[in-house]
């Protein structure tokens, strides 16, 4: 986990502070989130360079729903980075859920073309994460805002991939109905460190839900590591109750929000080096 807790620390400062000392030409990630659009340039040691985020909800269980929102918002994200890095970005990746049919992952695709971007490659959202995670053996969970898709790695080879709907979203409507809370109101409710037992409390059974999902697909496999990513793998305690439902340890690495979009833009690094 020493490679990718460092490389996530990077990322999460490229939030911040501009690291171009090394240079281009600059890679990218674009991570077409439920709940956020997050860009990740890396320089040309791989390296992360700078890091834009934003808000949104044009996108949904891995669906674009606000196809001219979503571009207006990337092409904002893409113009801060090349501010930032006094360079123009041109080559990207992007990534979807598992078993995204042909017109919904092309529908990323175009988004991000419209945005300014030429694409280089389009991963699966939990082999983007293994790019960063380095794993030989086990399932990696992303847990997005609308939908948990897992991937079981063997032999550092991904053998099943699957995609079912429950998220971040769906926690955030517990809050919503046992809070009578707007949905703003849950989301800020759900990230404050401040209500963590609370939301924990309340939402338990929406994460055992989620680990019962993996439960069933990863049965028949030798899985015996479970890594967790996404933005809501952020929720302290989460990695308890899949370890409990899986009967196995599971992980989450510092900042599990940013594993996939750092993940994309490194499955971005390796299609343009590609011979």
């Amino acid at each position: 986990m020493s490679y990718a807790d460092n490389l996530l620390l990077k990322a999460a400062g490229a939030l911040e502070h501009t690291f171009p000392a090394r240079g281009g030409p600059y890679v990218c990630g674009v991570d077409l989130g439920t709940a956020s659009i997050i860009l990740v340039a890396l320089d040309s040691a791989g390296e992360p360079a700078a890091c834009e985020m934003e808000a949104c909800r044009v996108a949904q269980d891995g669906l674009v729903v606000d196809y001219m929102g979503a571009i207006a918002i990337v092409k904002r994200l893409k113009g801060k980075l090349e501010e930032r890095l006094g360079a123009r970005l041109t080559d990207a990746a992007i990534a979807v859920p598992p078993g995204t049919s042909r017109a919904n992952s092309g529908a990323h695709r175009n988004v991000t073309e419209a945005a300014g971007f030429e694409v280089a490659d389009i991963a699966d959202e939990p082999v983007a994460a293994k790019a960063v995670l380095r794993i030989q053996n086990g399932v990696v969970v992303d847990i997005g805002g609308g939908t948990t898709g897992l991937s079981i790695i063997e032999g550092k080879k991904v053998v099943y991939s699957a995609d079912e709907p429950t998220g971040g979203i769906h926690i955030s409507l517990v809050l919503m109905g046992r809070n009578k809370f707007t949905y703003e109101q849950a989301e800020a409710f759900k990230q404050d460190p401040r209500n963590t037992k609370e939301v924990y409390a309340a939402v338990r059974p929406v994460l055992e839900k989620m680990a019962t999902i993996v439960e069933r697909h990863v049965r028949g496999y030798n899985v015996k590591e479970t890594w967790l990513v996404g933005g809501t793998s952020c929720l302290p305690g989460i990695e308890q109750v899949f370890s409990d439902i899986l009967g196995a340890p599971a992980y989450k690495p510092v900042r599990p929000m940013l594993v996939t979009p750092l993940g994309i833009a490194l499955c971005c690094r390796a299609a343009v080096l590609k011979p």
